[in-house]
């Protein structure tokens, strides 16, 4: 006969409300960063854009940091894991979105990198021991699948007009697997470091890796209209500062491929603010995927059911 194991308090109603107040500003600040991008793009460049982005974050983060007087030291594992992190997430990633942006339209672009939450999934079950529960996997292939005929959609529906291009493709494609990695990277500090600190350390450390980009963007910025400076100090703010730090509480509370296939929401998200801004008009299978990827959203947040007589089992 064995005792059993003390089971975890449920999550409280605030709890649950802010985990998921957390998780919808995060979804909703990523869908708008790929339609500012676009916007942004014919002034400043991939690489530009990406570290003015993170010195704004960066300023803000530290605002947020220096507000909540709290810092826990990184242990020397810690330090490693926030190099690929911050060099990987906030570096690489910024930089190889943007430039996938200068050719590809945001509403594609969220479909490519749509399949980071895969990489995740399947990357925290294979080394960080979460495993991959039987709804994970549907969830996430049912939404995979919607991600994929947004982009179908989008595809014929550009056609006509601007085919898809295959570097645009190979950047967004690299994007995907840099993000999958930072995200591994941050989840076994996630809840053990405060998330602000966690995100300005990142910020801080792509920021250095951008660097090299800084007469190019003190270049462009000067010949850039108000509009794009604007939108500079939003993707810093709002998508940077904000939401990663949002995200990171919510990676703090609940599996990280969990968490990652949430984010299937921000294609659908993408093509309807492409459309309120740019005038692009979705095609009927695009509509459908988004669809679709929310059903696998929902899904994917089911756990299996134990059996009453099953949680009294012997050991």
């Amino acid at each position: 006969m064995s005792t059993a194991s003390p089971v975890a308090a449920p999550p409280s109603t605030r709890e649950r409300v802010l985990l998921f107040g957390a998780v919808a500003f995060t979804i909703l600040a990523w869908a708008s960063a790929f339609v500012v991008i676009r916007g942004v793009a014919p002034d400043v460049g991939g690489g530009a854009l990406a570290l003015g982005r993170l010195i704004v974050g960066a300023l803000a983060l530290g605002i947020l940091v220096l507000a909540q007087r709290r810092w826990v030291p990184p242990t020397r594992r810690d330090w490693a894991r926030l190099v690929l992190y911050g060099v990987g997430w906030f570096g690489a990633y910024n930089v190889t979105l943007n430039l996938a942006e200068h050719t590809l339209d945001a509403g594609t672009t969220a479909m490519i990198v749509g399949i980071g939450p895969i990489l995740i999934a399947l990357g925290a079950g294979l080394f960080l021991g979460e495993g991959i529960p039987r709804w994970l996997a549907i969830g996430a292939g049912i939404a995979f699948l919607g991600v994929i005929l947004i982009g179908i959609g989008t595809s014929f529906a550009d056609s006509s007009e601007r085919p898809i291009d295959p570097i645009g493709v190979v950047w967004a494609v690299v994007a995907a697997i840099v993000y999958a990695v930072g995200v591994l990277a941050q989840k076994p500090m996630a809840g053990r470091l405060p998330a602000s600190q966690i995100t300005l350390i990142g910020c801080v450390i792509g920021l250095i890796a951008c660097l090299p980009f800084a007469g190019q963007l003190a270049g462009e910025l000067a010949a850039a209209p108000p509009l794009s400076w604007l939108g500079v100090v939003y993707l810093g703010v709002v998508p940077t500062a904000l939401a990663f730090t949002t995200w990171g509480y919510a990676l703090g509370r609940m599996p990280a491929g969990q968490l990652g296939v949430t984010t299937y929401i921000v294609p659908p998200l993408a093509v309807v603010m492409g459309l309120i801004f740019f005038g692009e008009v979705p095609a009927w299978l695009a509509i459908a995927g988004g669809v679709l990827s929310l059903v696998g959203v929902g899904l994917s947040r089911r756990t299996a059911r134990v059996p009453a007589a099953a949680e009294n089992l012997p050991e």
